[in-house]
């Protein structure tokens, strides 16, 4: 079997791809991968890290670039696809996944200009830009949420969850106290950042009760990092968690964006959570992952423009004595979660591939 795994930008595409593209490899020793993005994407900076290689594209994004960016971006539209028809000349694919963001369009049409069977994978509830396009052409769209086929009329649509990107959580020991585990993505959320800070200032009476972990991201680290020294919890500090896996497993409850990997991450391994979405997502689609999520009693969520150190406070300090109510939220998100994504997604592609 030969797969490419064309797109990326971002973690919230890249790394589903990466649990899939583990998944082939898990089967199969002799699987031969080859991820095609840019030189922009977080892809360019990880993948050589995870042993894969990477072609790419010179293509830029045209959404929200006013109409100089969308010329620019589609003066460079032929190059790429043209570039495309070569990396699939010369690797041979038997099946091209996309993972969504702009790197994929290109690599995907080119694909069906040559006959390849191609599929994609929708993250979020709401499709990006490049996925609904795309979606009326490939021969198969893997989504997150049943909720999305409703965008991908006339295609074959198959809810296989959101790949992550552990088996499963590792068994730890845990904590006698309430565990908090706070993060924003591998950048950070300033506003979270700041109002768990305000909020634990109003929450020193369970100073010897709670325990957090922090990713801040690197830019609030010196600030965030100020702040907890003067309270009284014992608190991992950091800019970015290596062990996330690890994170969650110690995670009471979780106070976090509700980007698309997060929130499979989330429901894979039943993590109750307060979700703050990111309000300036394109089709504002992270609030669409948080309210599926409140709706099914997986978790709460609170609009950014409404969080408020108070509020947040409020709301953990509610928490703290209710684990009967953690743990139906818990297994409300296991309900949702699809641990088996990944070799779901790799039995599909095997039944597409020529024989």
């Amino acid at each position: 079997m030969r797969v490419i795994f064309a797109g990326g930008g971002t973690g919230g595409h890249l790394f589903p791809g990466l649990a899939v593209a583990r998944e082939f490899q898990r089967r199969d020793a002799g699987v031969e991968i080859l991820f095609v993005g840019t030189e922009q994407g977080i892809e360019f900076r990880a993948l050589p890290k995870e042993g894969f290689k990477l072609e790419t594209l010179t293509v830029k994004g045209i959404k929200g670039r006013g109409l100089r960016g969308v010329i620019d971006a589609l003066y460079g539209v032929p190059a790429s696809v043209l570039r495309s028809l070569k990396i699939i000349r010369q690797f041979r694919p038997d099946c091209i996944v996309g993972l969504g963001g702009y790197a994929s369009g290109p690599l995907l049409l080119a694909g069906k200009l040559k006959n390849i069977r191609c599929a994609i994978m929708e993250q979020n509830l709401r499709p990006g830009f490049t996925n609904k396009l795309l979606g009326r052409w490939v021969d198969c769209v893997f989504t997150a949420y049943a909720q999305s086929a409703d965008y991908f009329s006339g295609a074959r649509v198959i809810e296989s969850g959101n790949p992550v990107r552990w088996r499963e959580l590792p068994k730890i020991s845990r904590s006698e106290k309430f565990s908090l585990l706070i993060f924003g993505g591998s950048a950070g959320a300033r506003r979270i950042n700041f109002a768990v800070a305000d909020a634990l200032k109003q929450l020193t009476d369970l100073g010897s009760e709670l325990c957090i972990t922090h990713q801040t991201g690197q830019a609030d680290y010196p600030a965030i990092r100020e702040a907890y020294a003067a309270l009284p919890f014992e608190a991992d500090v950091t800019p970015f968690i290596d062990k996330m896996d690890k994170a969650y497993a110690r995670a009471d409850l979780v106070i976090c964006r509700a980007g698309a990997t997060t929130v499979a991450e989330l429901t894979a391994f039943g993590k109750a959570a307060i979700l703050v979405p990111y309000p300036y997502a394109i089709y504002d689609h992270q609030r669409g992952n948080a309210q599926a999520l409140q709706e099914r009693g997986a978790a709460e969520m609170i609009l950014d423009q409404e969080l408020t150190g108070a509020l947040l406070a409020e709301r953990i300090r509610g928490y703290f004595p209710d684990r009967g109510r953690l743990e139906r939220m818990a297994v409300a998100a296991r309900a949702m979660g699809r641990p088996d994504a990944a070799a779901r997604i790799v039995d599909e592609c095997y039944a597409l591939a020529p024989a």
